[in-house]
């Protein structure tokens, strides 16, 4: 009786430690698929999922980068004192806009994002900037992003300090060491998209089209937008099947390619210049790292040669008509000595600064000889544009100014 009752208190405890396993189990595997969805990494499903949740809501919008202004003083006497190299400082103007095309293209956040040689080109939103400062070790500009309706998004500077550790990196090789500031600006840019809502954006879509068509023809198109007040708004929307808002729309189409093309051309300027270009950035980098140490030396040099010289005449002012007299006075002619050679070293520190200053005009000027106008053909059309980029883009435009007039003139039956 006495081992059955043990062998009953045995099978009773196994299954308390079957039930009490099974449940341990169950709770380790709920808690680990909880967490594997709070914790970690993502799946790249995930990932998808969000994205093509964002793009099916909101319409993606346009944006239009003119070149960047490129900051240049009225005054010329001043480029030499503000260390600026105006073809230098225009070819960056450039190549600032491509590279926050590239930068606002990685996002995937917007649709055509396109470089334009002014804020003509038709767009959804604007991204006007204006470089301050460029020396290879730092960087600065001034975004203001404006939509079509007027609306300011975003006004503010943005700046980055290169580092001497980027260059020490051979994982940087070949990488241009201003890409931090066009990563930070393209964040900026799109942080402000997410304040608004896609009806809004879509609105946004609608006034560029009509914008469009009021720069041909402001009246037919004035009843749908009210331009009366700080900004533009949509009051009303044409029929998709006006013939005048399709002959609009087609148009400007033909503009979008036009400025599509352009693209082209702004890749090839600002490959054409990338080697030159990092170049200077890393030699500017090391020229100004030189120029600051023989700066600080000639200083440090100068400023011990002066203390010796006044010790000298402490010295020699100090002492009497005795023996040790002599000694004082050879003690402030060494003194003096030595301080005339700290002061000479000093001097040679600031020819050398001088020298790297030198080096720094020479290189600009190097970039110089490579930033020349390119003209740019549409295409296989034959339509003779000539000039700078801007030059043929107001050439084109009003060439799309006389096809909307021979389109919107009826043929006549003589």
């Amino acid at each position: 009786m006495m081992m059955t009752n043990k062998y009953r208190t045995a099978k009773r405890i196994v299954a308390y430690v079957l039930v009490f396993s099974h449940f341990l189990v169950g709770c380790a595997t709920t808690g680990g698929q909880n967490s594997a969805n709070k914790v970690g990494p993502k799946s790249s499903s995930s990932h998808k999922e969000q994205l093509s949740e964002v793009v099916s809501t909101a319409p993606k919008l346009d944006v239009i980068i003119p070149v960047f202004d490129p900051g240049l003083s009225e005054s010329a006497e001043n480029y030499e004192k503000e260390g600026i190299w105006p073809e230098l400082r225009r070819a960056e103007a450039n190549r600032f806009a491509y590279k926050l095309k590239q930068a606002l293209d990685d996002s995937k956040a917007f649709g055509a994002v396109r470089v334009t040689p002014d804020e003509t080109a038709s767009g959804d939103l604007y991204v006007l900037g204006k470089i301050e400062q460029s020396d290879g070790q730092n960087v600065k500009f001034r975004l203001n992003v404006v939509d079509i309706s007027g609306k300011s998004w975003l006004n503010s500077s943005f700046s980055h300090e290169v580092q001497a550790s980027f260059y020490k990196n051979s994982r940087n090789a070949g990488g241009d060491a201003y890409d931090p500031v066009f990563e930070k600006a393209a964040d900026s840019i799109i942080k402000a998209l997410k304040k608004w809502s896609s009806a809004e954006l879509a609105d946004l879509k609608y006034i560029a089209d009509l914008q469009f068509g009021a720069s041909f023809n402001d009246i037919a198109f004035a009843e749908y937008v009210d331009t009366k007040g700080r900004y533009t708004k949509l009051i009303s929307k044409p029929s998709d099947h006006d013939p005048l808002f399709e002959r609009v729309k087609a148009i400007r189409i033909r503009e979008q390619l036009f400025v599509d093309n352009l693209q082209q051309t702004y890749i090839a300027f600002s490959q054409n210049m990338n080697d030159s270009y990092l170049a200077w950035q890393q030699a500017s980098f090391t020229e100004k790292q030189l120029r600051k140490q023989a700066k600080k030396e000639g200083i440090y040099k100068t400023v011990g040669g002066l203390l010796l010289i006044a010790l000298a005449i402490a010295a020699a002012s100090s002492g009497d008509s005795n023996d040790s007299n002599i000694l004082g006075d050879t003690a402030a002619v060494a003194g003096g000595i030595g301080g005339a050679i700290l002061i000479a070293g000093g001097f040679k520190s600031r020819e050398e600064a001088k020298f790297h200053q030198e080096a720094l005009n020479e290189l600009g000027e190097s970039i110089n000889l490579e930033m020349s106008p390119q003209v740019i053909s549409y295409e296989d059309e034959t339509v003779k544009l000539t000039g700078n980029i801007q030059q043929q883009f107001e050439q084109w435009r009003a060439f799309l100014q006389r096809i909307y007039e021979q389109e919107s003139t009826p043929d006549v039956e003589l």
